[in-house]
């Protein structure tokens, strides 16, 4: 198992890198980006581009940024460290962890007359295929149902994401939060990242911009969802990613087990979540869900990606298992993806990342 201190920075000359994220932001009209390049699983670049708010102020790579559904991916990693423990079993169904049956707690009720329930595993919900909506409030009655068997099919869901935390803290007595702070971000140096509001971060924040040019001020979220709740920085995040690449943290098995491809994804898009229109072109590149990521064959062999994304927030993970490289990038902007294509492709090369699969349909970059 590596150390953190197995991390340290590389030095090397990004300035290709950094002379088309300029150009990029400009013809896309991105208000701040912030980046990190991984190399042999070791941090080799960081920068961070443009304003964090309305008034102009820098942004800098240790501005706190929201990290939207990356935050899964943090969560995912730190699932593995249990599972290499021995606590979780990927494939046992989650009745064996909790005290009684899940429809007997009042958060998840709505599944009492629906059995299915009893067929779920971690790996299940990891693989976003527990046959959720991707929130229970989308559905008219907002209320949590299961649309179809677990196991069988690929369909984006926080709430299953948020019910294996919940498995965690209601059945094996952890604190989500207070864990991956103590597992993951201090180990790694990961000061400034939290999955809750942290006072200290008001002094450098990142708002947000919409499609429409209007700013929107970032939310400090008081409670722990692994779904979605944590803030950070590009410079934590970089930590981050040179623990995925680098497989630190965990044994080889976890670490494979974390990447490989544990269920083939057939459909056309990812969103709309529940959508039945498929694409067979999916499996020549054995597109398919990992633990908390997306995997894929590409040109470049074996990788796994992670979006994450609202209206003021845009962000990306692109990891390449050959030579452990990845790159990271956060914007403040809910139209951050204009960009992403030949952002990623500039730091790694072509991966044959499935871009229209992730994002429904790209946007057009705009002229300045």
């Amino acid at each position: 198992m590596a150390s953190a201190l197995a991390l340290p920075a590389v030095a090397a000359d990004h300035g290709k890198l950094d002379a088309e994220l300029d150009r990029l932001m400009a013809v896309g009209k991105i208000p701040g980006v912030a980046v990190a390049v991984i190399e042999d699983g070791r941090v080799a670049h960081v920068v961070a581009r443009g304003a964090r708010n309305a008034k102009g102020d820098p942004l800098t790579s240790d501005t706190i940024m929201y990290a939207a559904s990356l935050t899964k991916t943090a969560f995912a990693y730190y699932l593995m460290m249990l599972v290499d423990e021995e606590k979780i079993d990927l494939d046992t169904p989650i009745s064996a962890y909790l005290q009684r049956p899940l429809p007997d707690y009042p958060q998840y009720a709505d599944l009492a007359n629906d059995p299915r329930w009893k067929a779920i595993t971690p790996r299940i919900l990891m693989t976003h295929s527990a046959g959720f909506p991707n929130f229970r409030w989308l559905n008219p009655d907002e209320k949590l149902d299961i649309k179809f068997d677990p196991g069988t099919r690929y369909a984006y869901a926080g709430e299953g994401i948020n019910l294996m935390q919940f498995v965690l803290e209601q059945g094996l007595g952890l604190k989500v939060g207070e864990e991956m702070n103590r597992r993951l971000f201090q180990p790694l140096g990961m000061t400034r990242s939290s999955m809750t509001w942290r006072g200290d971060f008001a002094g450098n924040l990142a708002d947000g911009r919409k499609d429409d040019g209007t700013w929107e001020a970032h939310d400090d979220r008081s409670s722990v969802k692994a779904a979605g709740s944590l803030d950070t920085t590009i410079a934590d995040m970089g930590k981050l990613a040179a623990a995925i690449a680098s497989g630190w943290g965990l044994s080889p098995k976890a670490r494979a087990d974390f990447a490989k491809a544990s269920l083939p994804i057939t459909s056309k898009q990812q969103f709309p979540t529940l959508s039945l229109d498929d694409n067979p072109d999916n499996a020549r590149i054995r597109l398919a869900a990992g633990i908390g990521v997306v995997t894929f064959d590409g040109p470049a062999g074996h990788a796994l990606f992670k979006g994450g994304h609202n209206d003021i927030t845009d962000n990306m993970l692109v990891c390449v298992e050959k030579g452990r490289r990845c790159v990271v990038a956060l914007s403040n902007s809910g139209v951050g993806q204009r960009i992403f294509p030949p952002l990623v492709k500039a730091a790694l090369g072509e991966t044959g990342m499935p871009w229209p699969w992730e994002y429904s349909r790209l946007l057009p970059v705009e002229a300045p």
